[in-house]
Order: structure tokens, then sequence, then C-alpha cells
């Protein structure tokens, strides 16, 4: 007896055609994890956008910083003040473009060392003996169990506030929700099976951590730093707007906020505009993260 003819199953990525279909529309199969989502532009275009205006945001600003640019206070939108001014007659949009160095600056500085520490010592902790595994974890359990405004208000009445102040404040708020996300995803690669052959030929500890470890957890780790990233934007704005944060004649967004909120009841600029900076940074890069995570395709076990 002649067997029917098995369907031919196509190699994952290659196109059909439905013959079908009106025109043989071509039809495929393949999911296109290769290209970011519109979301994920939009939310790259955005932190992209306020990486390159805390860079040259002070040479971009049409008036200096602290310069009286009108007689009026809380003037609304006009074509010499595209964001209007603030109590002291201000040009707003010049301080947000200035003041962009100091919010997102600071973030990226506390959230780099924040992951970067909590990383090493995640990987540290992953790969030593129990006892030195147990004496880290109970250590930065210990230190997560406080919130991060407690610590950071503890740390600036002891110490003041500083720009190197508040990069470390927050900085070593964070390190410990960064260790606890390396050192479980590095628990679990510990036990795969490309490195237990590691250790069976007789890797050196710190050879496995960097070589086998690390680059199979790069993607969860880059997606936990923009979280970090947000949290510190968020701390470090509401700091400022408690007036612990940057102190003047300098001013980051959450000090804007502070500054102009008595023209709130006029619904002034000097007043949206800052918040409005805050949300498009954390709502950007909040999309970028999720558009990330799922172009590379992490989640299970840490994996691609």
């Amino acid at each position: 007896m002649n067997r029917p003819a098995q369907p031919s199953i196509p190699h994952p990525g290659t196109e059909i055609y439905d013959e079908a279909a009106p025109g043989a529309v071509k039809r495929s199969r393949r999911v296109r994890r290769g290209r970011m989502s519109l979301f994920g532009k939009i939310g790259l275009a955005l932190v992209c956008f306020w990486l390159l205006m805390a860079v040259f945001g002070p040479m971009l600003a049409p008036y200096k910083e602290g310069a009286l640019a009108s007689p009026f206070s809380f003037a609304s939108y006009s074509a010499a003040h595209p964001f209007g001014t603030d109590y002291l007659g201000r040009d707003m949009l010049s301080r947000i473009l200035i003041g962009a160095r100091y919010t997102v600056g600071l973030a990226l500085g506390a959230a780099v060392l924040a992951s970067g520490i909590g990383t090493c010592l995640g990987l540290v902790a992953a790969v030593s003996t129990r006892w030195v595994d147990e004496a880290m974890g109970r250590f930065f359990d210990a230190l997560i169990s406080i919130p991060s405004k407690v610590l950071a208000l503890v740390a600036i009445a002891a110490f003041g506030s500083s720009i190197p102040m508040l990069t470390i404040i927050a900085a070593v708020a964070y390190i410990p929700g960064a260790f606890r996300i390396s050192r479980s995803l590095a628990v679990n690669l510990m036990t795969l099976e490309y490195v237990l052959v590691a250790r069976a030929r007789g890797e050196r500890l710190f050879y496995i951590a960097r070589v086998e470890v690390l680059p199979n957890m790069i993607h969860p780790v880059l997606a936990d730093f923009g979280l970090r990233f947000v949290f510190i934007v968020l701390l470090l704005s509401g700091l400022s707007f408690l007036g612990l944060g940057v102190q003047p004649p300098n001013a980051d967004w959450g000090s804007l906020v502070r500054e102009n909120i008595g023209g709130l009841s006029q619904a002034a600029p000097a007043v949206l505009m800052p918040s409005i900076a805050i949300a498009t940074l954390t709502v950007g890069m909040n999309l970028l993260i999720d558009s990330l995570r799922r172009h590379a395709g992490f989640g299970q076990g840490g994996q691609k």
C-alpha cells in the first residue's frame, strides 16, 4: 500500500504561499523577533532624545542658566518662550534643557553603579561557597527591607545633599534589588550542563562566572538596569520636590516642579512641562525595556 504523503513542514524562517488565497497572498509563519515593535521605537526615540538633551541641552538652551528672560512670571506659551516662564520670569525651555543633565545624568550614573555592583556581587554569591552566599544574602535582605526614600532621607540628614552624595545614596538603595535578580539568574545557570562540564574540567570560578554565566544573563540584567534607572529618576525627583535633592542655583526637573508649584492653580506651563519631561523619560524607558525583553526572547530560565 502506498503511504499517504506526509505534509512538508517548512523550516523556521521560510515563507510559504497560500495558493487558494486571491492573488496568492504571501503568508509568513516566521515570528519576526528581529524587528522592534512600534512602541519600542517610540520608547527608544524618547530615551535617546533625553540622553542627547542631557549632553547637548545646555548648549541648545535659548537663555543662560538663571537669566531673567521675561518681566512676567508664570507666562503662558509664546514664540519667545515655548514652555512659558517660571515664577521669576526665567525661560522654562532653557531650565528644562539645562536640568536634564542632572535628572538624566545622576540617574544614569547611579543606575550603572547599582546594576554593576549588584550584578558582580550576585555572580560572586552564586559561584562561591554556601556560607559566603548565605552571608551576602542575609546582608542584602536586611538592606532591602529599608524603604529607599527612608534610607535617602536618613543619609541626607547625616551627610548633607550634594551631587556625589545623591548618586551614592541612589546606588546603595538599589544595589540589593540588582543583587537578588543577578544571583537568582546565576544560580539557575549554574545548574545547567555546560556549566557543570566547565567545572568538571577544572575551570576556575572567575572564568565560569565571566565566560559561561554572565553572557547568558545579560539580557535580563539589561532589562533590570532599565527598571533601576526609572526607579532612580523617580526617587531623585521626589527628593528634589521635597527640597532635599539638587540644590539651588542648580535644578533638576523635580526642583522645577517644586519651585513653580504656586502656578498650579493657573495651569502654568512652568509646572506642567517638567512633569511631562519626567513622564516621557520614564514611560519611554518602560516601553524600550518591554520591547527589548520581547525582542531578545528571554524569560524562560534567563535564556534566549
